[in-house]
């Protein structure tokens, strides 16, 4: 059963309301999903502010960590959800830590503006319980649709990633292929890297969106478009 829940900050007030709402509702969640769209319309001066700034509520935070600490539980991020996984620290770090000047980060892209377009996507890792239905090794399309999606990282942290199985997915072009060509990895993304997961694999973010989906829509796109990220989320419980 998914809960959608809105943090209303119109006044103090309803902040202070919101905070008790959402700490209750992820104390009774199995996951949390942080959507895509443009949170607080990705201003001022860059995206997921609003998002990262809620959750570092200590109550909410508390109530995150709990959840993934205590209880086994998820956490999805997509696009703009994805950049407030990065800002929080879920990813990479695996919990609410924030960023330091060398943290992974996702920045504008190389054209210096929006980008709406379907994608091709390798699925490089079979780590997460998110990519549980997953095939490993194989492609598939989905929209991409963002201003600030390229993941930018130190050479020591794309190290580490690599090495810790914590990139989940990358850009590639149809055969599979991982590319820098821009035709492909749309925002210039280091490493062609779209996906990536936290150290035991529970927090999933990426930028394309694998929810956008479904039997009449996007028909005349080649490729394969169901990754299958909720009916993995729900198998892991089972």
């Amino acid at each position: 059963k998914v809960i959608t829940k809105v943090f209303k900050n119109l006044d103090a007030e309803h902040i202070r309301d919101s905070v008790e709402v959402f700490e209750k509702a992820i104390d009774q969640a199995q996951m949390i999903m942080f959507p895509g769209g443009f949170s607080a319309g990705d201003e001022p001066d860059g995206s997921a502010k609003f998002f990262a700034t809620a959750f570092q509520n200590a109550k909410i935070k508390d109530a995150v960590m709990r959840l993934l600490n205590e209880r086994d539980g998820l956490a999805l991020g997509i696009c703009n959800g994805f950049q407030a996984l990065i800002k929080l620290g879920l990813v990479p770090y695996g919990e609410i830590t924030g960023q330091t000047e060398d943290s992974p980060t996702l920045t504008f892209n190389t054209i210096g503006r929006h980008i709406s377009k379907m994608v091709y996507t390798k699925v490089v890792t079979n780590k997460s319980p998110w990519l549980l239905k997953a095939e490993l090794g194989k492609v598939y399309t989905n929209p991409a649709s963002h201003g600030e999606g390229r993941f930018v990282a130190s050479e020591e942290w794309l190290k580490k990633l690599f090495e810790n199985g914590q990139v989940a997915t990358q850009y590639c072009d149809l055969d599979g292929n991982i590319t820098m060509d821009e035709e492909w990895n749309v925002n210039g993304s280091y490493c062609a890297i779209e996906g990536i997961t936290s150290p035991d694999g529970r927090v999933l973010g990426k930028m394309a969106h694998s929810e956008r989906r479904g039997d009449g829509v996007a028909i005349n796109i080649y490729g394969e478009q169901d990754m299958k990220i909720f009916e993995s989320g729900v198998e892991y419980f089972k």
